[in-house]
């Protein structure tokens, strides 16, 4: 089995963020979990907004899910999960939202991924956003098999 080393993007501004987002969303398919991680304002809303919306192909309102904890939208017969679980206290609330089903069927776009503590799917690929200078970098690994290689061949 070949290990892919994991890739750091530098994100000079919200533009080359969104062009993230849009890229990683017509490389998932369902049973794809992004693990949004950084600090607030690290652009991971920003990033899921772009994911979104280039699945949807339209302009659509994509609101943070910080209070309603997940949004679900439907692209093409596939559900895509935006959670935001930074108001959750135990890592076993995760099932209470139906993420157990869903990181199975959906793909799922989960900001504050260190609540879910041992839950974390095998698979998943995370995505770390920092502070780099006046922009971001993102620091990508994991994933399940090929992800992350089409993701440094576009």
């Amino acid at each position: 089995m070949t290990t892919v080393a994991p890739l750091a993007l530098d994100l000079p501004d919200s533009d080359a963020t969104e062009a993230l987002g849009r890229r990683l969303a017509g490389l998932t398919r369902p049973g794809d979990v992004i693990l949004l991680d950084g600090p607030i304002g690290a652009g991971k809303s920003c990033l899921a907004r772009a994911f979104i919306r280039a699945r949807l192909g339209r302009a659509e309102e994509v609101p943070s899910p910080s209070f309603t904890l997940v949004q679900v939208y439907e692209a093409d017969g596939v559900e895509i999960w935006h959670a935001d679980l930074y108001r959750l206290s135990h890592p076993d609330e995760v099932w209470e939202l139906g993420l157990d089903d869903a990181f199975r069927t959906a793909i799922c776009l989960v900001e504050w991924p260190n609540r879910l503590g041992r839950h974390v799917p095998d698979t998943a690929l995370w995505l770390k956003l920092q502070a780099a200078g006046e922009g971001r970098r993102a620091l990508i690994s994991g994933g399940r098999a090929g992800l992350l290689t089409a993701l440094t061949d576009g």
